[in-house]
């Protein structure tokens, strides 16, 4: 039997492989004869080095070609490329106007693109006029990122009065359309009471469903609830494992606790060697919390024994060290499972405008078959991602 299945196996993967090769074969046919969908389709491949070595030159130049036909997906995706400096110049004044071109054409990402560089100010103009109204498009396409920045406006009162409830109203259309930082706004809002009555339960109820697609905000949120015994029975080992996983993510709030939570020993044996590595990674990004609690246990250390100091100190670098090679890694794998992520939703959206059905290469069912891809390789990304989200013992640096 089990030799049965071994052969059945070897005959599987050459298929597959074949039926690949002939897919890219009749993929790079159709944006040879200028099929602007099956070029920017084929662009991708290149980009995420999917089925062909990784070529950033061949995927420029693709997204190019399908860009000069007014394919507004291409648009986007080379603004984004401009805006981020990856494979050429960075330059948000190029990306403000390839993101224009494509928001014009009402595709949604790119009119949140565009929201972002007036919000920001990158594309050389802070304007939150600008900003809400290419939001609100992009919102009205039901776009989660752009609703839940509509009912930000709204909660921090860019363009007048705050009104909580109308931030509510947006959070929780972008929260049921899969927003994770609106489902963490909303949780805030239940902490915190703000335009409702305060309510730690409820609070955590949406906490959680951020946290579950690795919101690392909620996922210091919880711990702090559970820390402090919010609405939870206090339970430290809960809060430092939440904590854990928001630090992997660069959350300085959740290193500065832990570094507290190591120093002081709750739930965990005292170690100022992981205290003194976790205020230092806090401290590095600017928090003032851990500033302070770095500089009074590094004088109290100091002052204590010279030599604790220096062994401790050491031992904090090198907790340091592999704290940022773990965050490092998280960062690389969340950033390719966001792009495939988008790039799937692109994709769908190509299928959904009939962009290319006329094209017999790239049909709708083809494109959604690309889309089904791009979502495949993001779920193997995420089984990855989850191992490093694993407390091993304490608060210790993953090897």
């Amino acid at each position: 039997m089990v030799a049965g299945v071994a052969a059945l196996v070897s005959c599987v993967a050459p298929v597959r492989a074949q039926e690949r090769d002939a897919e890219l074969t009749l993929l790079r046919g159709a944006a040879e004869e200028g099929d602007s969908a099956a070029q920017f389709t084929l662009a991708n491949h290149y980009y995420r080095g999917l089925g062909v070595p990784q070529d950033y030159d061949k995927a420029l130049a693709l997204y190019g070609k399908a860009a000069d036909q007014g394919l507004a997906a291409a648009e986007n995706r080379l603004g984004m490329l401009y805006e981020r400096g990856l494979g050429v110049p960075q330059s948000y004044g190029r990306a403000m106007t390839l993101y224009r071109k494509a928001a014009a054409q009402g595709n949604a990402l790119a009119q949140f693109n565009l929201g972002m560089l007036y919000e920001t100010g990158k594309g050389g103009r802070l304007d939150y006029s600008q900003a809400l109204e290419w939001f609100r498009k992009a919102a009205e396409q039901s776009e989660p990122d752009a609703e839940e920045e509509v009912g930000y406006f709204f909660q921090r009162g860019f363009l007048g009065a705050r009104d909580y409830e109308k931030a509510r109203e947006w959070y929780k259309r972008a929260a049921e359309h899969g927003c994770s930082n609106a489902q963490n706004q909303l949780g805030y809002m239940a902490q915190l009471g703000l335009g409702v009555e305060q309510n730690y339960v409820q609070a955590l109820d949406w906490y959680y469903k951020a946290a579950a697609q690795g919101n690392p905000n909620a996922q210091e949120n919880i711990g702090y609830l559970y820390h402090h015994g919010m609405g939870v029975e206090t339970d430290y080992v809960q809060a430092e494992t939440w904590y854990y996983k928001a630090a992997g993510q660069g959350n300085s709030n959740a290193e500065n606790q832990l570094g507290y939570m190591n120093q002081y020993g709750l739930g965990i044996p005292p170690d100022l060697s992981q205290a003194l590595a976790w205020y230092r990674m806090a401290a590095d990004q600017g928090n003032k919390t851990a500033i302070e609690n770095l500089k009074t246990l590094s004088e109290h250390l100091q002052a204590e024994d010279a030599e604790l100091w220096k062994a401790a100190s050491a031992e904090a670098q090198q907790a340091a060290d592999a704290q940022a090679a773990r965050r490092v890694r998280i960062a690389n794998l969340q950033r390719q499972i966001v792009d495939l992520e988008m790039d799937a939703r692109l994709e769908e959206s190509l299928a959904e405008s009939g962009a290319a059905v006329s094209a017999q290469a790239m049909g709708s069912a083809k494109l959604r078959k690309e889309a089904d891809k791009y979502r495949a390789e993001a779920a193997r990304l995420r089984a990855e991602l989850a191992g490093l989200d694993v407390l091993a013992a304490s608060s210790a640096p993953a090897q």
